[in-house]
Order: structure tokens, then sequence, then C-alpha cells
């Protein structure tokens, strides 16, 4: 088999699985890892996909916005490298902090490892939100504005409602994260997050790998004002050091982690 036509063939086996590991390739195509590595980082200069810690993912596209199919995931279990993320995002709450947690899939997963002394929460979705009024040590205000089918409210409303608080703690995330920044598939969800940021004494950016490295279409905020990134075991150190460059400190979550 020629190069090209094993790179075609390890396109296919993406887009088919969803993510490819380099060990597994080796073995289907008879070669050394290192030649499978080699091959991956050709196609990931030419943006045919994403290199990750032990393989590769799709690449991301500039602009992906929200399906039914990702709307329903987004307050699903979580992967466990999700759900390692949003476990140590949670524990960096104290008592009576205020803090702002949105409505994006990572966020939802952080919901059952929030802890149980009094805090409040801001936020923008309403599925959050319904979740949080079950909890009484919790008092949650639901940022106002136009519902969207995501269930959340990113709307010119709510940007003057949430700039009415002050926040201890704000987490963000986004669709992409590199040394240009955090960024997000509408402007409409970035101008949200900016102003989450500035009104926030502390932002923590969770991070999964899937994210670091790429820029989505609308700029959300530079990656200077982050005090913290939280990313997951998959995650290269290339793009850590990158982020780590720009003065922000790095966590690495990692599966079955307990604080």
């Amino acid at each position: 088999m020629f190069s090209e036509e094993r790179r075609e063939e390890i396109l296919r086996l993406l887009h088919t699985n969803g993510r490819i590991l380099a060990k597994e390739l080796a073995d289907v195509f008879e070669m050394s890892i290192d030649s499978i590595r080699r091959d991956l980082s050709l196609m990931e200069e030419k943006g045919l996909l994403k290199r990750t810690h032990g393989g590769a993912v799709p690449a991301a596209k500039v602009r992906n916005t929200p399906t039914a199919e990702t709307l329903i995931t987004r307050t699903g279990d979580g992967t466990p490298l999700q759900n390692a993320i949003a476990r140590k995002a949670a524990s960096f709450i104290q008592a009576k902090d205020t803090v702002f947690i949105s409505g994006a899939g990572i966020h939802f997963g952080m919901l059952k490892y929030l802890p149980e002394f009094p805090f409040t929460v801001v936020t923008n979705s309403i599925n959050v939100a319904a979740h949080l009024k079950e909890r009484p040590h919790i008092d949650t205000y639901l940022v106002g504005g136009k519902v969207k089918a995501s269930g959340n409210i990113t709307d010119a409303l709510a940007y003057d409602f949430i700039r009415q608080f002050s926040l201890d703690l704000c987490f963000i995330t986004g669709g992409a994260i590199s040394k240009n920044g955090i960024s997000t598939a509408t402007p409409e969800v970035a101008s949200l997050g900016r102003s989450a940021i500035e009104i926030s004494r502390k932002t923590i950016c969770l991070a999964p790998h899937e994210k670091l490295g790429i820029d989505a279409f609308a700029k959300l905020s530079p990656i200077t004002p982050i005090d913290l990134l939280i990313t997951d075991e998959e995650a290269t150190i290339e793009a850590i050091e990158e982020i780590e460059s720009r003065g922000v400190k790095v966590i690495i979550a990692k599966v079955g982690e307990t604080d």
C-alpha cells in the first residue's frame, strides 16, 4: 500500500470510529508506531486531523454549530476525561462563593460534583438552573433573555443582565483554546463569556484535550486573563506548553483522581 492510500484509509477509519489510536493503526498496517506517528503528524499539518496523546481525533471545523444530537449529549453523563475535568473544577469552589456556570456539556457535568456547603450560582442555562433548584444550600440566579433550543440564554438582554453582578469565580470554556485565546462558534456566546470574565475575580478555563491548539469562529477572550486552565490526560505536551508560555497555569485532571 502506498503512503497516500494508507493515509486515506486512516482518514476513513477516523471518520468511522470518531478517533484512532497509533498502536492499533500500527497493528493494522503492520508498521512501527513511529511511522504511524509521522503519518499522523503530516496529516495534522494538512488540517486533516488533530493529534492526541495516543492517536488522533477529527479536525475541528472553524464553526461547529450545535445539532440536535449535541444538545442531547450536553446533559448526558459525559466521558471519563470530561468528568475528571468537571470534578477538579468543582473542587475550587469555596463556601459562600458566587460563581458563574454556563450551559456547555462540561458545565453540566460539574453539577454532580458541586460541594454541599452554601454558595451562589449565576447561570445562563435553564437546564443547569432546573437541577440546582433542588439543592437548598445553593442560591441560583438565572440570567434573563431569549431562550435558545439548547436551553441557554446568550442574547443582548443576557449581557446587560449579567453585568449587574460581581463574581468570585467564573468557569469558562469554548469550542477552541489556543495561545491566541478562547473562541467559540457564535459571537453571542463569545460576548456573554467575555462579560462573565470581566466581572469575575478569578477565571478557570475547562479545556478538554480535543479543544486545545485550535481556533474557532468567534473570539471569546485572550488567553492571558485566564488564571487557571484544567485539561485532561490526553492533552499533548506541546499544547500545554503553548498555553503555559502565555503565563497561564495548567492543571491536568486525572481519571479516578479524588480531591
